[in-house]
């Protein structure tokens, strides 16, 4: 497929053999020829860790702290007695059995879904269709959590999920092109160290292997690890 000016444009101003220090990398980047929207900075993180091996399968949340300037979805299983606090919360729908079946007719129009540990019985019946998309709530990512209000609010407030691929990357939004270049720097900095320290005690060898930055519609951006 065919490359439009403007990204071949950015790409002629990267050098693809070197690394940025990370301030230099944001500078090219917000240099770019601009979109007709405000693009979405996305961090790529190639890890030597092993997709296959259960203990290495990485996977965790993070408030980011400029958050990520993107409007999340959310929504929570919960008793009808919790749903209004859920809702109140910033939910985008809340309830139980009825939000269930709503779901298992169709209906997916949201990013992040929440639970407690008593509904994981109802919401296992949805694996099939909330665990292809990376939608099932999990204690592992903080969506499964007996405080449904406060994790309503955290998520819609920028919370982010990160989790390995079956490449051994991670791939995770770090704010939008419009912000700051130091708020950008601010949320980079936070995913790469709890990347670092969230690393599997059986990893072996080198563990972050490079990190890439690139906006929604131009090339990526090498950063020095």
């Amino acid at each position: 497929m065919s490359k439009s000016k403007k990204y071949l444009q950015a790409r002629n101003a990267v050098d693809g053999s070197a690394e940025y220090p990370l301030s230099e990398a944001l500078e090219l980047i917000k240099r770019q020829p601009p979109a007709r929207f405000d693009e979405t900075i996305d961090l790529a993180i190639s890890t030597g860790l092993d997709p296959k091996k259960p203990d290495q399968a990485l996977r965790g949340t993070i408030s980011l702290p400029s958050g990520t300037g993107k409007s999340v979805r959310v929504i929570a299983f919960c008793a009808d007695d919790q749903a209004e606090a859920a809702k109140a919360a910033g939910a985008a729908e809340a309830g139980g059995q009825e939000l269930v079946d709503k779901i298992n007719d169709g209906w997916l129009e949201f990013d992040v879904a929440l639970a407690p540990p008593a509904m994981m019985k109802f919401v296992g019946k949805l694996g099939r269709v909330l665990g292809p998309k990376g939608l099932m709530p999990s204690p592992k990512s903080g969506t499964v959590t007996n405080d449904i209000p406060a994790a309503v609010s955290e998520f819609a407030a920028g919370k982010i999920e990160y989790r390995l691929d079956p490449g051994g990357n991670i791939h995770a939004p770090v704010g939008k092109k419009s912000f700051p270049a130091e708020d950008l720097a601010e949320n980079v900095r936070a995913l790469v160290e709890q990347i670092r320290r969230s690393r599997p005690s059986s990893a072996k060898g080198k563990y972050i292997k490079g990190i890439t930055l690139a906006a929604t519609m131009g090339p990526g951006v090498k950063v020095a690890v």
